[in-house]
């Protein structure tokens, strides 16, 4: 044949793979053919996720079941294959029995023609961006055995149909959008080996038929809302090797029956509450490599062998309540590489010698001997920072500074408001047990910083986090180029600072994790914020508080109180958020910069941080005072006012007597003087009167510093004012929410006594609603209202250091911001609670209308008398009317009765304000069944707070309503009701702090 070079290599190529076309065709119809139902599936399935094949790897000529497809040489998780399918031939005919599309960033819902692929065996979806609801469909697949469909974004309900699929032998649907139980029906897996459901969503207690799965050797269910107690039948998983149950809802201790798990070797459990165990189920357990049980109120001793087992290298055991001494095994073991025992109250001394394999110990805020051995004697994780314990000095007697600010993980700058930033760049990170391991002070004394932690299943961990991507912010953009990081417990301490108040500046930002529409964006970083030891915000989110996008900056202020010369900043993971989100050992406090500037005149120091401050970001203004001292004011407080019997309080005798004692508080509220307080109101003018209530009246002001705010002055002629004038600063200065309204500080001089609080622009709640108003609240408003004001009664009743129960929840009593953020106010009627008690007998107090029937009737008190009174708020903030009104037809007077009338009749929407023209059905219907809850008539069938806030935010699913209270179907409306009021115009009804006219004293 003629011709060039080229063309002789042309025809040689295509003769070839004619040649190879040929020889696959051969192959092919030797092994036989994929049914057409089958290839139309797939077809169908990958056009919808926009994916193809690659077609050198398998599906030539348009034969799915072909080239690699069937052949037997490598594994499904081959990662040079995937998409991916393998097929099962059998001459004839050749089924699709594995099918692999994972993290390729697959969007959209699963076609529902991939159900129909009734063969399959394996499937993995995982690290995609899938969303939707799992169909039941799935309940086709029951030859599965391998079903991966971990980082997605699936929701709803897990499907009880999968309880269908009895050949599992691996389940795994961790980090995904699910909501309601595990279903029972899982129970019936009993083949199953490995369960994977971390971070999934699920909520609710573990199913009793659970029981039946005997084949379990691994568990992973950590990050959820897993509630009521750790199942005893757990204890018989004989074949389980590795349990993971952190940052749950979990309550009680350990099970004693754990101690048959004797084949373990990773057991983690943290976050328990409500209960305590000991560790003596442990005895046995020797196979243990990895053991953390961090923060479950563990009580008793360290068993004396736990240092012999021959294979434990990590142990955590910090965060409890243990007593005695530390066995000396421990630190003589030849496996263990990390020891985590700080946060406990252990006694005795360290020993004189260690095993050189101990690379890491932290045994900080014990109750050890100072006296260390020589191989600690750098180790500052011995006993903690050596400046906070009550015998050392830490400048207490003499403070150098007023102020100090940290750029978090990165060198120093000056940002653009001239804030010098010190550097804190040091290595933290646990690489040996001495030297700077863990903890760096600053070469100026001003501020130390200490770090506690193992990132778990990541072989290099990091402890500071660099990121150029540029960030959305207002201030000084080089602030978020780094964070520190810790994967356990992070602490700042401000040191050598003069007492006094301080306003504490904290910026965040996410640079982890992606923007959807990845499998990156899945991550959530989840941990609490500790100001001076008290728990000032509860699982925060920093991408959440962020509008759920990563590279936006958020800024926290906080205001503090320092007394002893020293603030502690305290960053704690409670085990919630996801763990390995883009990479294994992602999770933990992280925080960009930190500045704390004296709100006060300084006697002391420079002021290098007085630089113009940034108003952007997110402002949570509370007042700390240090370990429990807000108890100690609360009592303090109470004895001042109610046991003294001297004339001060009521006349000017007395006023040197009253003023001196207040003033010599060891700590007290902030006090702001009548002369003040006379200008920023302009003498109390009648102009800025917002409202009056039974305190006394409410004033419009502005402070020096440019702050608006709301004056209570007591009347004296109010009968119940100097009662709730204590009740209301103290309960007040022991509370700390976002959600909660903020004091400023209050003035007592002479027979004066005023309350300041933080102005809100937009008022009360019930003006909104019922108020002739252009302000006008839209559904997502509403929605968000409810689930705030929930959460800030959750924080009085469980989060906040003492609990209280506020007495008066209602529309009135609930102020809007300029975002319309909710702001429970006016705790003049609050009660100090005794965990030890069921209830309390008391006089009834409150708002007829929002009253539970056991505290109206009979004065007994529980938070479930609040609950009630949120489940009437709720229903007025659906409805946009008051919880009665007379002017309305008979069967509507009463909301409640109307509202059970429409739930019965399946006809919620009814309620719905005729003003809101759009709504979100679903969230409507689910804030009227919440609120049925919560007014039912057993205190016990009512929810708690923190459930309510979980059932609101589609957390759990709301628990099923039995039938309408006995207190609408037995009571006569027109006799004894307690529902029954009086209700004001809505032009009387008070702005701010303000109480209506049927409240009861």
């Amino acid at each position: 044949m003629d011709g060039s070079p080229t063309q002789s290599v042309l025809c040689a190529l295509a003769f070839y793979f004619v040649s190879l076309l040929d020889v696959v065709q051969i192959v092919q119809a030797q092994n036989g053919t994929t049914p057409p139902s089958e290839v139309s599936a797939l077809n169908s399935v990958f056009n919808q996720w926009r994916i193809s094949a690659k077609y050198y790897q398998w599906n030539i000529s348009g034969e799915p079941c072909s080239g690699a497809a069937i052949d037997t040489s490598w594994a499904i998780n081959n990662r040079d294959y995937n998409p991916v399918i393998k097929c099962d031939c059998n001459g004839t005919v050749c089924h699709i029995t594995q099918l692999k599309v994972r993290a390729l960033d697959v969007t959209g819902r699963i076609p529902e023609e991939l159900w129909s692929l009734t063969s399959l065996i394996y499937l993995n979806l995982a690290e995609n961006y899938l969303t939707g609801p799992l169909s039941s469909s799935i309940a086709n697949l029951t030859q599965m055995q391998w079903l991966y469909l971990a980082f997605n974004a699936l929701s709803g309900e897990v499907p009880k149909e999968l309880g269908k699929l009895t050949n599992l032998s691996l389940l795994s649907i961790s980090i995904n959008n699910f909501s309601g139980s595990l279903p029972s029906e899982l129970g019936n897996l009993v083949k199953l080996e490995k369960l994977y459901f971390d971070s999934s969503g699920v909520s609710g207690a573990i199913p009793f038929t659970f029981a039946a799965l005997q084949s379990l050797s691994t568990v992973e269910g950590s990050d959820n809302e897993l509630t009521g107690s750790i199942p005893e039948f757990i204890g018989n998983w004989s074949e389980l090797s590795s349990l993971r149950f952190q940052g749950n809802a979990f309550e009680g201790g350990i099970p004693s029956t754990f101690s048959k798990l004797t084949s373990l070797t990773d057991l983690r459990i943290s976050d328990l509450s409500n209960g305590s165990s000991s560790l003596a189920f442990l005895k046995d357990m020797t196979s243990l490599e990895t053991l953390i049980l961090r923060n479950n109120n563990i009580s008793g001793t360290i068993p004396s062998n736990i240092g012999d087992f021959q294979s434990l290298s990590q142990l955590d055991l910090s965060f409890n309540n243990l007593t005695g001494p530390i066995p000396d095994s421990l630190f003589n073991s030849n496996s263990l590489a990390y020891l985590f025992l700080g946060n406990n109250k252990l006694t005795g001394m360290l020993p004189t010698t260690k095993s050189p394999s101990l690379l890491y110990i932290d045994v900080s805020y014990n109750q050890l001997s100072p006296a260390l051995p020589s191989w600690a004697i750098n180790s500052v994780m011995a006993t903690g920072l050596d400046c906070i314990p009550e015998n050392l000095p830490c400048l207490r007697s003499s403070p150098k500074y007023s102020d100090f600010a940290i750029n978090c993980g990165g060198p120093e700058i000056t940002s653009s408001s001239q804030i010098v930033y010190e550097r804190d760049n040091e290595a933290l990170g646990p690489v040996a047990y001495y030297g700077p391991a863990t903890y760096y002070e600053a070469s100026t004394k001003r501020w130390a910083v200490s770090n506690v932690g193992l990132a778990n299943d990541i072989d290099n961990p990091q402890y500071t986090s660099v990121s150029s991507s540029p960030v959305i912010t207002n201030s000084d953009s080089r602030l978020f180029q780094t964070a520190r990081i810790s994967p356990g417990s992070l602490r700042y301490f401000g040191l050598g600072l003069e007492n006094g108040n301080y306003n504490v500046t904290l910026e965040f930002v996410e640079t982890t994790f992606l923007n959807p529409p990845t499998w990156k964006s899945l991550g959530r970083r989840v941990f609490d914020i500790y100001i001076q030891g008290n728990l000032v915000w509860k699982d925060f989110d920093i991408k959440k508080e962020a509008g759920g996008v990563s590279f936006k900056a958020v800024q926290i202020d906080f205001r503090a109180q320092i007394s002893k010369n020293y603030l502690e900043i305290h960053l704690f993971w409670a085990g919630k958020g996801t763990c390995c989100i883009p990479t294994e050992g992602t999770y933990g406090p992280s925080i960009s910069a930190i500045s704390a500037i004296q709100d006060f005149i300084p006697t002391v120091g420079k002021n290098p941080t007085s630089g113009k401050k940034s108003k952007t970001g997110m402002i949570l203004e509370i007042v700390v005072p240090v370990g429990v001292v807000s108890f100690l004011s609360f009592l303090a407080l109470y004895w001042f006012v109610l046991c003294r019997k001297g004339p001060g309080w009521d006349d000017d005798e007395g006023k040197n007597d009253d003023d001196e004692d207040l003033l010599g508080m060891d700590v007290r509220p902030y006090t702001i003087s009548y002369a003040e307080l006379k200008a920023a109101t302009e003498d109390f003018n009648p102009a800025n009167k917002l409202g009056e209530g039974g305190f006394g009246p409410v004033f419009k002001g502005t402070l020096n510093d440019g702050r608006v705010i709301a004056v209570k002055q007591l009347s004296m002629a109010s009968r119940q004012g100097k009662d709730q004038f204590v009740a209301e600063i103290a309960t007040t200065s022991a509370v700390q929410h976002r959600n909660l309204v903020k004091l400023y500080g209050c003035c007592i001089e002479g027979n004066k006594r005023l309350i300041v609080y933080e102005y809100l622009e937009n008022k009360s709640l019930d003006q909104a609603l019922f108020g002739k108003t252009s302000l006008f609240l839209n559904w997502p408003i509403r929605f968000d209202v409810c689930l705030g004001v929930a959460r800030g009664l959750a924080y009085l009743h469980v989060e906040s250091r003492l609990r209280i129960v506020h007495r008066d929840v209602k529309a009135s009593n609930i102020l809007l911001d300029s975002n319309l953020n909710p702001k429970v106010s006016d705790f003049g009627l609050a009660k100090l609670f005794d965990d030890k008690k069921t209830h309390i007998s008391t006089r009834v107090a409150g708002t007829l209308g929002y009253l539970a029937p056991e505290y109206a009737l009979l004065g007994q008190l529980t938070e479930k008398a609040d609950v009630f009174g949120f489940g009437v708020v709720a229903l007025e903030i659906v409805s946009g009317r008051p919880n009665t009104d007379s002017s309305l037809e008979e069967e509507k007077i009463y909301l409640l009765k109307w509202a059970w009338h429409v739930h019965e009749n399946n006809r919620e929407v009814e309620l719905v304000d005729a003003r809101l023209l759009e709504f979100n059905e679903e969230e409507v219907k689910r804030v009227i069944q919440v609120a049925l809850l919560c007014t039912q008539i057993s205190p016990q069938q009512r929810p708690s707070m923190q459930r309510v806030v979980a059932m609101l935010s589609g957390d759990i699913e709301v628990s099923a309503l039995t039938s309408r209270p006995g207190y609408l179907t037995d009571w006569n409306s027109d006799t004894s009701s307690f529902m029954t009021m009086d209700i004001p115009s809505a032009e009387n009804v008070h702005s701010q702090f303000s109480s209506s006219t049927s409240r009861i004293l």
